[in-house]
């Protein structure tokens, strides 16, 4: 199986970035733990109305981990109470999600 890897494009109001900062570092943390996590990496930059550009990439191990990580994530999120659609609708916040597999030159 082929390594997996999740990249994440969220565009930030202002007002939303603390909430969404403290959001992306739990989320980041807990997802460190789970069986099949490789590595990640986050990027940022502002545009030209202050909104905050904000990309995560995290490498899995294979699709099966990606997706036992996605049921992981989603029962945390019950645990806790957190209802990321919500949380997205309420700060405005909009996101591009995909699943990615390298590409590697063969030769």
């Amino acid at each position: 199986m082929t390594q997996q890897t999740l990249i994440d494009r969220f565009i930030v109001p202002q007002p939303a970035i603390d909430a969404f900062m403290q959001r992306v570092n739990y989320n980041r943390n807990f997802i460190k733990k789970l069986p099949g996590f490789m590595h990640d990496a986050a990027y940022q930059h502002r545009d030209e109305k202050g909104n905050l550009i904000f990309v995560t990439i995290a490498v899995w191990e294979n699709e099966t981990v990606i997706n036992n990580a996605k049921a992981a994530v989603q029962a945390e999120y019950k645990r806790i109470g957190f209802n990321m659609p919500q949380f997205l609708e309420q700060t405005g916040i909009t996101i591009e999600r995909g699943i990615y597999e390298e590409v590697v030159e063969k030769g």
